[in-house]
């Protein structure tokens, strides 16, 4: 379908009243992201800068949290329930997540509610936030809990060893989809019960499973790499840092984010015709 062209498109097409096509459920979630997202990418600098270390320093609480439950039980998949609370705190304090940036702010790009600068802005100020918070997090952890080098360093070289071939990219694009379903899933509903339950759900399969989240693993292999465990250092860490964010960004961007791109054309159409 397309707009009336008879009729000026109103300034917020969330507000204007169309056929059953383009009213159904589908549409008023891609409104409610567009609407809820533009403001992520005009945010000044120094804004995307704090709520990027915000985001790390959760999730460097969240990695506490695992470490604690893992070498007290020997169970990652326990340890990966611990963890959650990094993606609840994540989603209740709205910070946010470099992998976050795959769905909402696209979505937002393509309704040209935003441009592609001020996507790969939001990118950059995010992932540097995130790596800031993370690391001093992780010193922090490393200074104040000694007893946990040992943990740390076992599940960092897990990801400073892991060879660059076929699997270990598909543990980075799974991850990538992962966070992006989260965000889309999150993005879905007002029910807060519900988005914990989602939180806790990814984690689980993150964490879980050993999937490469450039930022989680980041801060993992931080914390090792600050109680000094070998294999753990920069040069180890860089190389890996790489490849996950690469993987990561072709899991959120291909196989979540463009499937909703294909299936909401229409819809965006409006909002683009909206701005003409």
């Amino acid at each position: 379908m397309t707009p009336d062209s008879s009729k000026a498109p109103p300034d917020n097409p969330s507000e204007r009243t169309d056929d059953d096509a383009t009213t159904e459920e589908k549409d008023q979630a891609l409104d409610r992201v567009i609407v809820e997202g533009t403001p992520r990418l005009h945010r000044a600098w120094y804004d995307l800068l704090a709520t990027g270390t915000v985001a790390g320093i959760e999730v460097g609480i969240g990695v506490l949290a695992l470490f604690l439950v893992e070498e007290a039980t020997g169970s990652r998949l326990l340890g990966a329930l611990a963890f959650s609370i990094a993606f609840i705190a994540l989603r209740l304090g709205h910070s946010e997540l470099f992998t976050e940036g795959f769905h909402v702010p696209v979505m937002v790009v393509a309704a040209k509610e935003a441009t592609l600068l001020q996507l790969l802005r939001l990118w950059g100020g995010t992932l540097v936030g995130n790596l800031a918070g993370g690391f001093l997090v992780a010193w922090l952890i490393a200074t104040a809990l000694p007893d946990l080098g040992e943990v740390a360093g076992t599940s960092a070289r897990e990801f400073t060893e892991a060879p660059f071939d076929l699997r270990t990219f598909c543990l980075a694009v799974l991850a990538g989809a992962a966070i992006t379903l989260l965000t889309r899933m999150q993005s879905g509903t007002d029910s807060d019960v519900a988005k914990i339950v989602a939180a806790v759900g990814i984690a689980f399969v993150i964490v879980g499973a050993g999937l490469f989240h450039s930022i989680l693993d980041s801060i993992i292999v931080f914390v090792a790499f600050h109680h000094g465990e070998p294999g753990t250092g920069m040069g180890e860490w860089l190389p890996f840092f790489a490849w996950a964010v690469l993987g990561n960004l072709v899991g959120g961007l291909l196989l979540t984010t463009m499937l909703r791109l294909v299936r909401s054309q229409e819809r965006l159409a409006q909002w683009r015709d909206s701005r003409s």
